[in-house]
């Protein structure tokens, strides 16, 4: 077998390896440190990541070494990996800033809808494209003078997201009880009924 042919493989292996999320996190690193020039050894590492994270659990798998990934791979040449840092909770508020600007719209969305994007970094992306403006709806961080106007937005899944936020205001609230989406009305009145 050829040299070329036996990187390939590694690659392949360590790609491979990489789908189980119970897999260890110095494995992780030394996988990502051995193959930091394959895309696609680092999509996989930047998945890896984002597996074994919960948005609901946000202490879940929470390591240094766990953000010392995530800052390195930012930086990759590989969207799908900047996408799977912009979502992940464990992400660094320096890193999220960093990916507040990249140049595919995508990351920046996700930015928008990462719970620990802070209000002022999420006040930047209010003037955004749509797509990334979409992603502040449902963010609890997001100001809740923007939530006022994504109330009016004309995208069902923008107020529908806005009706679950729960940072949203019993006056948005009220608004979107009254939506014309059976969807966001009820969302709406669930959410109204939680809070009394």
């Amino acid at each position: 077998m050829s040299q070329e042919n036996s990187i390939n493989q590694e690659a392949l292996d360590a790609i491979e390896a990489l789908q189980d999320k119970s897999l260890p996190i110095d494995t992780v690193q030394a996988l990502y440190e051995k193959f930091s020039d394959n895309p696609k050894v680092v999509g996989q590492v930047a998945m890896n990541l984002s597996l074994r994270t919960s948005v609901y659990e946000r202490s879940q798998e929470y390591s240094q070494t766990m953000v010392t990934l995530l800052n390195a791979i930012a930086h990759s040449s590989d969207m799908g990996a900047r996408w799977a840092v912009a979502k992940n909770p464990h992400t660094p508020l320096e890193t999220l800033l960093y990916l507040s600007k990249d140049s595919v719209n995508l990351v920046r969305a996700l930015v928008a809808t990462n719970p620990s994007t802070p209000a002022s970094v999420l006040s930047t992306l209010f003037s955004d494209e749509k797509i990334v403006r979409d992603g502040l709806s449902g963010n609890p961080n997001t100001p809740q003078k923007y939530l006022e106007i994504l109330a009016d937005d004309n995208d069902k899944m923008v107020r529908l997201r806005l009706a679950e936020n729960p940072s949203v205001t019993k006056s948005i609230l009220q608004k979107l009880a009254q939506d014309i989406q059976q969807d966001v009305s009820r969302a709406a009145q669930l959410h109204l009924e939680k809070m009394t």
